[in-house]
């Protein structure tokens, strides 16, 4: 930029050179300091000017374009890793989600999987089959005062301790229907060697005999009553198997016997041999009873069982063998009447 010199000091030498009068150089002196000061002025705002214009254009090249950051800034905005993709408009129906970069696991990282679905088992209740009903009878049954007496009577209305066994059980030396030595081969010792000799004087006459079983625990005659419950139902059952506590066979002074081929083993066929012929005759000589006799089911409770042996003793067996009466006619007992 070209500068001009100051108008003041043309006049001055212009006003010299004319040799102007002095009236004449007054008024020229006093335009001459108006001009001096308006060119002053000038000077000022141009230098003013022109420092602003340097200071602009300075700031233009070191900032950048404040619009162009802006739109920048709005076109490409700032990720963190906990951003997540921004909704973009109403008008859009599905949300398109960015996929995510799969991790490498770590040297001693084993990669988790995903266990399979363990279905629970479900829980379907068990339809049990009914247990035998119990009556207000059975419920209130008497325990019997002395239950290892030789003469104890056991029926439906007198029953056994619970948890009761025999102190003097044995196995019996006679014969039975099967080899192995079993629970139900044994008898109080007194029955048992009285069932020997019984044996052996039937055999002596010939008459061959078996034993098919003897005593009997609470636990085997519980199961052995329930599967004869399923079998042929509560009422029936109960005309020939004894409710637990209240069967002889756990007394330990009761067997049930058969003929030597086997046959007939505890069945009413059993009745028509000469095998039971000859113990209708000849039991109460060993100390034997025909407990359930024919004809007697009102009082005893339980059918005809000719094969069931109960020892009660010499004399209290001949008196009821001879007389044709019950266990519970002789000791005077309240009929069962089932």
């Amino acid at each position: 930029m070209q500068k001009s010199f100051p108008l003041a000091a043309i006049l001055l030498t212009t006003s010299i050179l004319t040799g102007c009068g002095t009236q004449e150089h007054q008024t020229n002196q006093a335009n001459l300091s108006k001009a001096e000061s308006t060119a002053n002025q000038k000077e000022t705002i141009d230098s003013v000017d022109l420092k602003e214009s340097k200071k602009s254009d300075a700031e233009t090249k070191v900032k950048p374009d404040d619009t162009d950051a802006d739109k920048s800034a709005e076109q490409v905005p700032a990720r963190t890793a906990e951003s997540k993709p921004a909704v973009i408009s109403n008008t859009i129906s599905k949300k398109v989600e960015e996929p995510t970069e799969a991790k490498p696991h770590a040297a001693n990282e084993k990669p988790k999987t995903e266990s399979p679905e363990v279905k629970k088992p479900v829980n379907v209740p068990v339809q049990k089959k009914p247990s035998a009903p119990k009556s207000d009878r059975e419920k209130a049954i008497p325990v019997v005062a002395q239950p290892s007496a030789i003469t104890v009577m056991v029926n439906k209305e007198n029953k056994l301790p619970d948890g009761y066994v025999p102190r003097d059980l044995v196995y019996t030396s006679i014969p039975f229907i099967f080899q192995e030595k079993l629970e139900k081969t044994k008898m109080r010792k007194e029955a048992s060697d009285a069932i020997s000799r019984l044996f052996a004087s039937a055999k002596a006459e010939g008459v061959e005999l078996l034993g098919v079983s003897a005593y009997r625990s609470f636990v085997t005659q519980t199961a052995l009553y329930n599967s004869y419950v399923q079998k042929d139902g509560y009422e029936k059952a109960r005309t020939y198997s004894a409710v637990p506590g209240t069967s002889e066979h756990q007394t330990g002074l009761s067997i049930d016997v058969t003929g030597g081929n086997g046959a007939c083993p505890a069945e009413s066929c059993f009745g028509n041999t000469k095998e039971a012929k000859w113990l209708e005759a000849h039991a109460s000589e060993y100390g034997f009873i025909i407990r359930y006799p024919n004809g007697k089911s009102s009082i005893t409770g339980y059918k005809y069982e000719p094969w069931h042996l109960r020892y009660i003793g010499t004399s209290a067996a001949k008196d009821i063998m001879s007389q044709k009466i019950t266990l519970e006619e002789y000791m005077n007992a309240v009929p069962v009447n089932n």
